[in-house]
């Protein structure tokens, strides 16, 4: 299997999200909803970070290559992960 089949979601170690976040919070007018995917025994950063925006929801999703053994580290970084790209983009996140 390779690596990046892994790393992509194709094949038998495809990652899987859940269902539900694990966490949001609002930040600069943006919000961000943890959602780990699960890895093998670890967890992988993800997220959806949203903002309404002339009267319609957009939404960025977003995922690192970074995995963590615990979902509350993972959480834990990826909400300072998300504010980085915020704080980075902006709106451009969402065009």
């Amino acid at each position: 299997m390779s690596f990046f089949k892994k790393l992509f979601g194709r094949g038998a170690g495809a990652s899987a999200s859940f269902d539900a976040p694990m966490a949001s919070e609002e930040h600069e007018g943006f919000t961000i909803e943890a959602t780990p995917m699960k890895d093998g025994g670890q967890y992988r950063l993800a997220a959806t970070i949203s903002k309404e925006i002339d009267g319609e929801i957009k939404s960025h999703k977003l995922i690192r290559a970074d995995v963590f053994a615990s979902t509350e580290d993972c959480v834990k970084f990826t909400m300072l992960k998300a504010k980085q790209v915020i704080k980075e983009q902006g709106d451009n996140l969402l065009s």
